[in-house]
């Protein structure tokens, strides 16, 4: 039987890596697939190709399929993840400048998120101007992450700050330019804003929200909904992809394919940054982050319907949308963790029990429930100490917006 020709629109970034591998390492191919990847250069591009049907597939925002679903797109359309690309892989980095200033203030240097915001919040009470942050997409983890670290250090997002959106790749050359003060992405582009564009990263993702999702494989829900076969396929194969890349043996050669001119045309040398988690954060610093990219352990493929919920908050949160249990319901229904277990059970895969989970009771590593046994999770704080329970969602979204 012939292959399966499937096309899967992608960013050039790094947590694009498991859709790469999947076709480079045969394990597409392994599942019947020919996954053909389109390289786009914006997310507006990704959102609106894959509402018109131009992608089968496509490496998405993990908000991307809620903002579709609940008609904050201009083409909306019902969509939906069933496997998430990895935890991690963002940070946010700042000009030159702009880091001077922190350093004044008492920035210590060490990327903790707690007194970086600090810093930064004297740089701007004392700023002559509103800074500019940059960020990839409105409804982005970036954007949500970036105001979620600002208001818990006292900045007010759009009142004390300025927040616009660029593609990816554009935002280094915006900090060198002055066009912008810094920005929050995903790498390889805040360590070529700190190689090319004398940039700081001050902060992480992980250090923000400890194991948190970032990127999704996303699709049209009427088209998973006459592919089923095909949809488990995809599956299986990033999530096969998410294994090979998460052993220490593969990091060189996953590095030396995510360098190509296909995917990031970047030496290898910065692609294996985020890999291994060590970062040169700025003038030639270099930082151990763990757990900064999370390709598979801790479930990291696994799309928890609570994550899902705490996008939806922030889309509340910062006023996108209106709190209604219908919309909650929507936004839940997104994440689709039956289908990544009706995929992936003849495999005998542990899967979580549960569909959600509670964020931000964990500081160290813990087991949780599964099918076969248990299976081994990461810490998961949030750096201001706040938790969230998606059972008390209409709660945790009113707290949310007294510190908006």
């Amino acid at each position: 039987m012939s292959p399966t020709p499937i096309t899967a629109g992608f960013l050039p970034l790094l947590d694009s890596i498991l859709l790469v591998l999947a076709r480079e390492k045969g394990f597409a191919a392994d599942e019947g697939l020919d996954l053909h990847l389109v390289r786009e250069t914006s997310w507006a591009n990704i959102r609106d190709r894959s509402a018109l049907g131009h992608f089968d597939i496509a490496q998405m925002l993990a908000p991307m399929p809620l903002a579709a679903s609940l008609g904050l797109t201009p083409l909306g359309t019902e969509m939906i993840a069933p496997i998430v690309c990895g935890l991690g892989n963002n940070a946010i980095t700042v000009s030159a400048a702009v880091w001077d200033g922190m350093v004044t203030a008492g920035a210590p240097g060490d990327l903790a998120a707690a007194p970086a915001g600090r810093a930064l919040a004297e740089v701007v009470a004392t700023s002559r101007r509103k800074l500019r942050f940059g960020v990839v997409h409105q409804t982005s983890s970036h954007n949500y992450e970036l105001r979620y670290w600002l208001a818990a250090s006292g900045i007010r997002p759009d009142r004390d700050v300025e927040i616009v959106v660029l593609p990816p790749p554009l935002l280094p050359e915006a900090l060198g330019s002055g066009g912008i003060d810094g920005y929050c992405v995903g790498e390889p582009w805040n360590s070529i804003g700190v190689a090319t564009q004398k940039g700081r990263i001050v902060t992480a993702k992980t250090l923000i929200w400890q194991s948190s999702p970032d990127k999704v494989i996303g699709m049209r829900a009427s088209w998973a909904a006459d592919h089923p076969d095909i949809v488990a396929a995809v599956i299986r194969a990033v999530y096969r992809a998410g294994q090979w890349c998460a052993e220490p043996d593969n990091l060189d050669e996953a590095a030396r394919i995510m360098s190509g001119p296909a995917y990031l045309n970047t030496p290898p040398d910065i692609v294996a940054r985020s890999l291994t988690g060590w970062l040169d954060i700025g003038n030639g610093q270099r930082t151990n982050v763990p757990g900064f990219y999370i390709p598979h352990s801790s479930a990291a493929n696994f799309p928890w319907k609570s994550h899902a919920l705490w996008y939806y908050s922030q889309m509340v949160r910062w006023g996108e949308l209106s709190a209604t249990p219908q919309h909650a319901a929507i936004a839940a229904a997104c994440f689709r963790p039956d289908l990544y277990r009706a995929a992936l059970a003849p495999l005998g895969v542990a899967l979580p029990i549960a569909d959600g989970k509670t964020d931000g009771t964990h500081a160290q590593s813990h087991t949780m429930a599964t099918s076969s046994g248990s299976v081994l999770m990461g810490p998961d704080l949030f750096f201001d100490g706040v938790t969230f329970d998606p059972e008390q969602l209409d709660a945790y979204i009113e707290s949310q917006r007294q510190q908006s």
